[in-house]
């Protein structure tokens, strides 16, 4: 029997009177125009059709520019064309094809540093140097010339000039308790005793308090804890202009963290602690916002009984890569900033140490310092840094990067006003690296539900590779307290004593627990140990999917437990 069509629902009528509608006046039909209306339309159509014209030219002149081979990278080739009489901290790549070899390419360099009386100092194919404009264009000049010496004589080209490329030394900045549970480390802890042990991983960062309690316990349930302590040829190092000035055997204040990031990014890996009082013990620093003054965060103190790294066993080595203070002189730096040359100098310390992976004396490195990408550089993921850090890890080494905090960022409309959106393909230096295992961060605790942190940068990069590669929390870390971030909680007269914890989110906090995983993994899988690629396969095919896109979240939440068993 057919069911008897539903009466649609009766609407009610207003009583109100209806409401006019303000339409747009409309055009005349053109047959209906003056003269003077026709010629009015027809100048505004052919304005509007010249505009486009020229801002198609534009863009096919824009392209064609930025295309252009030059000595002088993008975007200091501009800026030294603004400044010449400026100067400008570089990076010199000399070209490795060089007719009469590396050697003496890196010579005839030297020799031209010293008559300009500059200060340099090498890695591999690279020098660094801060030169003035002029300088730059002369070094540039002289490799055109090169060139076209060698295109005069009929000859190879490419082993004619000395420098490859120049770039601009780039300015790199700072992007465990119920997170140790969402990677599943406490479970690996207990299943498979997978803490570290014998495992050393370098943390390239501001630096880590040696004197944090965090880092050196006689007991704990893993035995006695001495994180930061090592054996030779391995050791500490700054490499910051305020570390280097001090001389060649000098490492410099690489256990003395000004900053607070890098001991926070340390504790994540490794270590732990325990509280006198089984009740816990009020030394972790936290902050809410204040609706008040925005501007001024209500700070608190909250209980902690005991923590641990995800990998609590594993030693670290700091090497310091963000400067302490500000300096002007010969020795320039900014307080709280790197430069791209410093991280390539303490990686060429760690190839120095394993012999080029002739022997694994350090097994990962974590960087949780980032730089933004200029698509000008023609070649996403081929910057010094990129190409240093595919490197280390073709020679054994684990390297684990942060994708970088761009994933919510603002442009300005026409009037200025700064309008908020989510960005792809916002991630950054070395996170762009093909090689390196790039973190992405999620909740602490919910990762299911909350999926990808909204400031985690988001894929693909630049030149349509897929990118990150994992996630790990990141978003309201407690983990160990130094510097700053120490000071600022600790007030001697509310009488609650030392601050040993705080807070801190950021991609710089999910890329550690990757580390804290790998090296825990390492420690009881031993034979992966120099297979850094095959290890990052491991854990990206065992990572958990949150169900987000792949441009988002990369594989998944990283499971330590998952990538134990598989194996």
């Amino acid at each position: 029997m057919a069911k008897k069509k539903a009466a649609p629902p009766r609407t009610k009528r207003s009583t109100s009177p209806p409401r006019r509608s303000r339409a747009r006046p409309q055009e005349a039909p053109p047959d209906q125009l003056t003269q003077a209306q026709v010629e009015k339309r027809r100048t505004a159509v052919a304005s509007e059709s010249k505009l486009r014209r020229q801002d198609e030219r534009l863009r096919r002149e824009d392209l064609r520019f930025n295309m252009l081979r030059s000595v002088l990278t993008e975007p200091l080739l501009s800026k030294v064309q603004e400044a010449p009489a400026g100067r400008f901290d570089v990076i010199i790549s000399l070209n490795e094809l060089f007719k009469d070899g590396l050697g003496a390419a890196l010579k005839i360099v030297e020799d031209r540093a010293m008559a300009w009386k500059v200060r340099y100092a090498m890695v591999s194919n690279y020098v660094f140097a801060c030169l003035t404009g002029e300088q730059l264009l002369q070094l540039a000049d002289e490799t055109q010339q090169q060139i076209q010496g060698a295109i005069d004589k009929k000859e190879d080209t490419r082993s004619a000039p000395v420098i490859y490329r120049i770039w601009d030394d780039n300015d790199v900045h700072l992007s465990l308790t119920r997170s140790l549970t969402t990677v599943k480390a406490d479970a690996a802890q207990r299943a498979f005793q997978a803490r570290g042990d014998g495992i050393v991983w370098a943390v390239l960062d501001s630096g880590v308090q040696g004197d944090h309690e965090h880092f050196k316990r006689d007991q704990s349930p893993f035995g006695s804890i001495d994180t930061l302590a090592l054996r030779d040829p391995i050791a500490h190092w700054d490499f910051t202009p305020d570390g280097r000035s001090r001389g060649d055997d000098d490492p410099g204040h690489p256990r003395r963290d000004t900053f607070g990031h890098g001991t926070h990014v340390a504790g994540i890996i490794a270590g732990y602690w325990k509280a006198a009082d089984p009740q816990g013990e009020p030394v972790v620093g936290a902050e809410m916002r204040n609706e008040q003054d925005s501007k001024r965060p209500l700070r608190r103190r909250e209980t902690l009984r005991e923590i641990s790294g995800v990998a609590p066993a594993c030693k670290i080595v700091s090497l310091k890569v963000i400067a302490d203070e500000d300096r002007a002189d010969e020795f320039k730096q900014t307080a709280g900033q790197g430069k791209v040359s410093w991280i390539l100098l303490a990686i060429d310390r760690i190839q120095q140490w394993n012999q080029n992976g002739k022997r694994l004396l350090i097994h990962g490195v974590n960087i949780s310092v980032c730089y933004d990408f200029d698509p000008r550089w023609f070649a996403c993921g081929e910057s010094p840094l990129c190409v240093e850090v595919n490197r280390l890890v073709k020679s054994g080494v684990v390297v684990v990067v942060s994708a970088g905090n761009g994933g919510y960022t603002a442009f300005l409309t026409g009037n200025a006003k700064p309008v908020p959106h989510y960005a792809d393909m916002s991630i950054t230096d070395p996170g762009n690296a093909e090689l390196a295992i790039t973190v992405g961060s999620t909740h602490k605790e919910m990762p299911h539900r909350y999926g990808v942190s909204y400031f985690s940068s988001r894929g693909p990069t630049g030149d349509g590779r897929s990118k990150p590669d994992l996630l790990a929390p990141g978003e309201r870390i407690v983990s160990c307290a130094a510097g700053m971030e120490r000071q600022k909680y600790e007030d001697p007269d509310d009488g609650q004593g030392r601050v040993l914890y705080c807070e801190q989110s950021g991609t710089s906090m999910a890329a550690p627990h990757v580390s804290g995983a790998a090296a825990a993994f390492l420690s009881v899988r031993t034979e992966f140990i120099g297979q850094p690629e095959r290890l990052k396969e491991i854990l990206m095919e065992t990572a958990v999917d949150l169900r987000r896109e792949r441009k988002f979240q990369g594989a998944g939440l990283i499971d330590l437990m998952k990538a134990l068993q598989a194996v």
